[in-house]
């Protein structure tokens, strides 16, 4: 499988140029050339199949051309150590549980399979490793990407994670989980927002001095390898739909800040996944939802709100999904608006808004929504059609924003013994102001 740009002005890659790289020549995101549908039994037997035998299928599917087969399998069935249930919330809504993982939250099946996929090709021989050059992954963080990044690639030889986090707009208990851990993981506390440490990500990969000096990729969901197998939670979920009877008429919606969470929905959904259609819920970073409402994409500086791990002002893999849906490659902006809008709704939430659907569906129902999950219950609450059946992604454990959900909820939430544990550590990071020119200092000399 070759990877191109979604600028469509760097050479076409292999799979391991496009995730040791991370980001192509001309600062596009890499695309596969080609999405190959799954066979139709595959979907008449999906709800007798287990989570890590789907994902291996899915997984076959993108990368099978270029990873022995039996490598592969097991570095599936490694990330998938766990299980991702769908439970019933309400009525016609469910929710995916993506937060059983290393670090409770959804990033952690992403993280978790790209380190293991680039532990591969290292081993493999590669370039770099005959060159005897450490990887260095850099990777922003409003949340939870951090932590399952830093955890996914906590030890494994030869790579080394910078997080850049925005100093003061993270959870306390994310924070611990990529701050404590010393070995091959530093933390970079920027002095601004998360666009901001996104910017400075970018802007590495493009300085060319900086890439002499050291080898970089990114473990952002601008890395295929990222986004991509974060798909196995949609087909997993349509699965369990599927053996409850309700996959007809099924919605996902999804909550979504960088959109590579959603931009791997629409890769299932291009692979022949029958999910009907799809929800993407905002806080109040609403620039994919205006988009929608107008044809116009106009990025601007992220807002700090209490689903912070949102708080995104120029979702990168906005880029991915225009590319997705274009017309045979060109950028027809109406027509492909429209394929757009066919396909997916959007929502779009205040604080106080987020506040009443948690306190709602925790006195109705009992159950414990994180402020993230909390935009996806409600947009299901507001737009699921009769008859549709709706599942939102709870995104990660209501723990990790302790202070908050207690808050909102007025309980005592308990915190995971996986949490408690990050939480005992010291924290260890490096503070850094926003210009590139100091950050890019601070590398040069590592």
């Amino acid at each position: 499988m070759k990877y191109y740009s979604t600028n469509g002005k760097a050479p076409m890659a292999d799979l391991q140029k496009a995730v040791v790289k991370g980001l192509a020549e001309d600062r596009g995101l890499y695309m596969p050339e080609r999405i190959e549908k799954l066979p139709k039994a595959f979907f008449e037997n999906i709800q007798d199949m287990s989570f890590q035998d789907i994902a291996y299928n899915v997984a076959s599917n993108f990368f099978g051309e270029d990873v022995d087969g039996d490598a592969l399998q097991d570095i599936v069935f490694d990330t998938l150590s766990f299980d991702c249930p769908v439970v019933k919330v309400k009525d016609n809504i469910y929710t995916l549980e993506l937060f059983h993982g290393p670090t409770l939250a959804f990033k952690d099946v992403g993280a978790r399979f790209m380190a293991r996929l680039l532990g591969y090709f290292l081993r493999r021989g590669g370039s770099e490793r005959a060159a005897n050059r450490t990887v260095n992954v850099l990777v922003a963080t409003s949340g939870d990407t951090g932590s399952a990044v830093a955890n996914g690639f906590l030890g494994v030889e030869g790579i080394h994670v910078y997080v850049l986090y925005p100093k003061g707009k993270v959870s306390p208990i994310q924070e611990c989980q990529f701050t404590t851990l010393g070995k091959n993981i530093t933390a970079i506390e920027v002095d601004g927002v998360f666009d901001d440490c996104q910017a400075l990500v970018k802007s590495a990969f493009m300085d060319e001095e900086l890439n002499k000096h050291m080898k970089l990729t990114s473990a952002n969901s601008i890395n295929v390898a990222r986004f991509l197998p974060q798909a196995f939670y949609y087909f997993n979920a349509y699965a369990r739909m599927k053996a409850l009877d309700l996959a007809d008429e099924f919605v996902m919606c999804v909550p979504s800040g960088n959109f590579g969470n959603i931009c791997s929905a629409l890769f299932g959904h291009e692979m022949g996944l029958p999910i009907k259609r799809f929800i993407a819920a905002n806080n109040a970073n609403d620039i994919f939802y205006k988009y929608l409402q107008t044809g116009k994409y106009e990025p601007k500086a992220s807002v700090q709100t209490l689903a912070n791990a949102m708080d995104v002002g120029d979702p990168s893999n906005f880029a991915r999904i225009l590319n997705l849906y274009s017309q045979n490659g060109a950028l027809v902006e109406e027509a492909t608006h429209h394929r757009i809008c066919n396909l997916i709704y959007g929502a779009t939430y205040s604080d106080e808004q987020i506040k009443k659907a948690m306190r709602q569906c925790y006195n109705e129902t009992g159950y414990i929504l994180d402020p993230h999950g909390a935009c996806g219950y409600r947009a299901l609450q507001e737009n699921l059609k009769p008859g549709e059946i709706g599942v939102f992604c709870e995104t990660a454990h209501p723990a990790k924003f302790k202070e908050k959900v207690d808050d909102i909820l007025n309980i005592n939430i308990d915190i995971p013994a996986r949490l408690r544990a990050f939480m005992e550590g010291e924290k260890q990071s490096v503070e850094m102001s926003k210009d590139f020119a100091d950050f890019k200092a601070y590398l040069m000399k590592q």
